[in-house]
């Protein structure tokens, strides 16, 4: 039964774990089942087994793996969607650029994440870091599943007959600010800053695949700045999505490399494993690659990203945080509008999961925050400014 709108579960969080190994399953459940807050419920060998189990259970989150017999990983995404609309979907694939790209197609599907999955047997009973992170993205996503579920029961309240319609949020306006937009709830905007934008820097982790890739579909490059973009992704896996971008869309985009210059058109995404700066060498903004310890656990991380170009370019940095957990870019944002710049975030209905931008919302430091589908708009307009 879906959950009601106004009561979000507190029971343990329900997962169905799907694999065509009976080993890795039996894994995963001893994984789960130290956490009393998560309780698999179901598994099953193949997606058309999963797609059949889940019409018959409520499920919050679905760790599905890509290669299986009878029905594929990416084949079911769309079937278990329809199925139960709420779900969260993580993919579980073996680092390989193959599966990498499926993984990239399954978020474009619609599945919320995927996990590196251990390629031995012992490093995935005794892994710790997989444990964690196995638990961190079921337990969140989780929630973003189970508040799905209360959306979507809302919303077939209020469109019964025999409901009320309910009262319209109410909207606020920053009239104070010289570039701000009307933004539901109690979050306040900060000014933007005055000096016209020589770079466009962008954070992203959960959820941050699917809406760079519509990000860019949406952002012409002809607003006639650089990109840079960190986004939480091990190796081979970054220059995937760098390929897909500049297949998909009218970028250029492809990873940093070290000494790489910067340039409008082009847009480049911090390697997997490696922080990526942008440092001044001789008057001219140039990439610089380093394995400095991970910052939010994270390497690449958006914060050394974001404090380097603040840096380098003073106040003339437009930042943009969009769908991502933790915290990440929160501190680098702070650095960025104290000296003069200006940040963006996507707002939290159309976030995958908004802690990267409900973190930088919550600390006051946004000038807008705005829809995945209109970010693009306000990017242009502010950019294209004479001050």
């Amino acid at each position: 039964m879906p959950l009601a709108a106004d009561q979000i579960s507190t029971d343990p969080i329900r997962v169905m774990m799907v694999d065509d190994s009976a080993i890795i399953r039996g894994l995963y459940r001893r994984l789960l089942a130290q956490d009393s807050e998560v309780e698999v419920v179901n598994d099953a060998s193949n997606g058309q087994q999963a797609v059949e189990r889940l019409a018959k259970q409520q499920v919050d989150v679905i760790v599905l793996d890509i290669e299986m017999p009878i029905m594929d990983g990416l084949t079911a995404i769309p079937k278990l969607l329809e199925v139960q609309p709420s779900v969260t979907i993580v993919m579980a694939s073996t680092l390989t650029a193959a599966n990498a790209d499926i993984s990239l197609r399954a978020m474009e599907a619609g599945a919320a994440d995927y996990i590196q999955k251990p390629t031995t047997n012992t490093e995935l009973s005794t892994g710790q870091d997989f444990r964690s992170e196995l638990l961190q993205k079921v337990k969140t996503l989780g929630e973003v599943g189970r508040r799905k579920a209360a959306m979507i029961a809302a919303r077939k309240s209020a469109l019964s007959p025999a409901s009320p319609s309910a009262p319209a949020a109410a909207v606020k306006t920053d009239t104070s600010a010289p570039w701000s937009m009307p933004q539901q709830g109690d979050v306040s905007l900060r000014k933007a800053g005055m000096v016209k934008p020589k770079l466009l820097a962008v954070g992203s982790s959960t959820g941050g695949p699917q809406a760079l890739r519509r990000f860019f579909e949406l952002l012409s490059p002809d607003i006639g700045i650089p990109v840079v973009v960190t986004q939480h992704m091990p190796p081979t896996f970054t220059a995937i999505l760098a390929e897909h971008i500049g297949k998909g869309t009218s970028w250029e985009c492809r990873e940093g490399a070290h000494g790489d210059l910067l340039k409008p058109g082009l847009a480049l995404i911090a390697p997997g494993g490696y922080h990526m700066t942008i440092d001044d060498v001789g008057g001219t903004p140039t990439v610089h690659l380093n394995q400095d310890p991970p910052e939010s656990f994270c390497r690449p991380a958006v914060d050394p990203m974001l404090r380097s170009v603040s840096k380098t370019y003073g106040a003339a940095v437009l930042t943009v945080i969009l769908t991502g957990m933790g915290n990440d870019g929160m501190k680098g944002g702070q650095v960025i509008v104290d000296g003069g710049g200006t940040l963006f975030a996507q707002d939290e209905e159309s976030s995958v999961v908004w802690g990267m931008p409900g973190a930088v919302a919550g600390a006051g430091i946004c000038s807008t925050i705005a829809p995945l589908e209109e970010l693009p708009k306000h990017i242009k307009q502010f950019v294209s400014r004479t001050v």
